[in-house]
């Protein structure tokens, strides 16, 4: 199982790391899939995507278990998930609620309180991809 975890988060990587690099595609390719899970230039709520000029990429596992919930918290610098099991739904205070399954992929809110929950009846388990200014964190939680 760690190892199926370790091949999406190379795979991920990779394909974040070759964006921009000239080679033959890899649905060019005999034998290889490929299947965009999204494209987009917007957060979830319609922001613009902004990079920090010389991102650190973070890349962690999350779980949630049954009935979690997050905390009210915010991102200062771009994070996208992959929704590898079950269903989270995310709530921005004052806003929207997403609702998001297994095989999705997200771009999340920048700079707006939010809270998650596991909304299913398995656990969540996410793929995070973080992009910050080097060394610094990107969740805010509010008190």
């Amino acid at each position: 199982m760690k190892r199926n975890w370790m091949r999406v988060v190379l795979i991920v990587c990779m394909l974040l790391l070759a964006r921009g690099l000239p080679s033959v595609r890899a649905d060019q390719t005999s034998g290889v899939t490929v299947t965009r899970l999204l494209s987009t230039t917007t957060t979830a709520s319609g922001q613009p995507i902004e990079v920090p000029v010389r991102p650190e990429v973070v890349v962690s596992l999350y779980e949630l278990a049954l009935g979690a919930t997050l905390p009210v918290h915010k991102h200062p610098y771009p994070r996208y998930a992959y929704i590898l099991s079950g269903t989270l739904e995310v709530t921005v205070l004052g806003g929207k609620t997403y609702r998001y399954k297994a095989g999705d992929f997200m771009a999340e809110v920048v700079n707006q309180w939010h809270t998650g929950k596991n909304a299913g009846n398995t656990p969540v388990r996410l793929l995070v991809i973080d992009q910050v200014v080097p060394g610094h964190l990107n969740t805010i939680i509010r008190h």
